[in-house]
């Protein structure tokens, strides 16, 4: 019951959105570190897609790639960029202060690097090598890590974010110019607006869920869920207490879905088991927080999948967890047209 419920809560089932910005703002942000993976996450949530659709979004500005929350890249929503990264950032650098330092990177070579950027980024995108070497002309050295530890701070002081790509090469814009629309709020109006997002797409899920999913301080995290309670339904299952917020019952679903690796319906929650049996675990996360791509039938996950791409076809490769029944593959076979039909190709199962 509460896998079909989050299926329903994220619009893998039921009713699905009409366009990409649709999508992010309603999970409130979309894990995105696997680029290709993530359009499909937002494709998959949607009426009628194709990939074009999600990166013209992306190339429009109403979604935007950048590190609002966990210190991961995610996709945000245009107007939620601004005041989520001011409300989450502060916590995710104070924790990676330890990694800062051993870069030697301080408050100094952090404005150094702003200035630069500030003045060469105006009115133009630029892909990554060539802001490491406006960086470098400026005597601020980008080796190792150093330089995208550099671009992760300033997109947490929202200095920049990403940009439409170039070919395969990601660019980089000034935030302000980019995302005109993203607008403060104040810090109790965040924290309210962030849980009521959170348990309305992705709920029933546990206050201990939501704080993975935001890395926000215990603290912050009930006083969140305080400012939000008014609009949260509680129950419980199994003796541990879960939040949603009101809504209809979803009916039992019997067709398959094709989930990227790092989807929100597994990563969005600490304990996954109401959708992944535990002796799979592994099978799904083989360790650094690594979530393969999977595929759910009938409300659970029951294997993963890996893809080949050709002019005209995308071709799939299954590692079920048991043997798959007739209608169960057929299911399968649905759910992997419409995801060809999102890319533009045709779906060819692998012998």
């Amino acid at each position: 019951m509460i896998a079909r419920r989050r299926l329903d809560a994220q619009r893998v089932t039921g009713a699905r959105f009409d366009s990409p910005e649709e999508v992010v703002s309603w999970l409130g942000a979309v894990q995105a570190q696997d680029y290709l993976g993530a359009l499909w996450a937002v494709g998959l949530r949607m009426k009628h897609a194709r990939e074009s659709d999600v990166e013209r979004a992306l190339a429009d500005g109403r979604i935007v790639r950048t590190w609002p929350m966990r210190g991961t890249l995610h996709f945000v929503a245009a107007p939620d960029a601004r005041w989520m990264t001011q409300l989450l950032a502060p916590h995710i650098v104070s924790g990676a202060a330890k990694r800062i330092r051993e870069l030697e990177l301080d408050a100094k070579t952090f404005t150094r690097a702003a200035k630069v950027l500030e003045k060469e980024l105006a009115g133009r995108r630029v892909i990554r090598p060539e802001v490491y070497r406006l960086l470098e002309r400026a005597k601020i050295s980008t080796r190792g890590q150093r330089g995208i530890h550099l671009l992760w701070k300033l997109a947490q002081d929202c200095l920049i974010c990403f940009g439409p790509r170039e070919g395969k090469q990601q660019t980089f814009v000034l935030f302000d110019e980019w995302l005109p629309t993203a607008r403060p709020k104040p810090r109790d109006e965040a924290l309210g607006e962030l849980a009521i997002r959170y348990f309305e797409s992705h709920g029933p899920a546990t206050a201990g869920d939501f704080t993975w999913w935001a890395r926000l301080r215990a603290a912050d995290a009930r006083e969140a869920l305080a400012l939000a309670s008014g609009a949260l339904q509680v129950e419980t299952f199994d003796g541990a207490t879960f939040y949603s917020v009101p809504g209809r019952a979803p009916t039992k679903s019997r067709d398959a879905h094709v989930l990227p690796a790092f989807d929100e319906f597994l990563v969005a929650y600490t304990d996954r088991s109401a959708a992944l049996d535990v002796a799979h675990k592994l099978r799904v996360n083989d360790g650094g927080g690594i979530l393969k791509p999977t595929f759910v039938v009938d409300e659970r996950v029951h294997g993963t999948w890996q893809r080949t791409l050709s002019r005209q076809h995308v071709t799939v490769k299954l590692n079920a967890f048991s043997p798959l029944s007739a209608r169960r593959q057929r299911a399968l076979a649905r759910a992997f047209e419409r995801y060809a039909d999102f890319l533009g190709l045709r779906f060819r199962p692998r012998p």
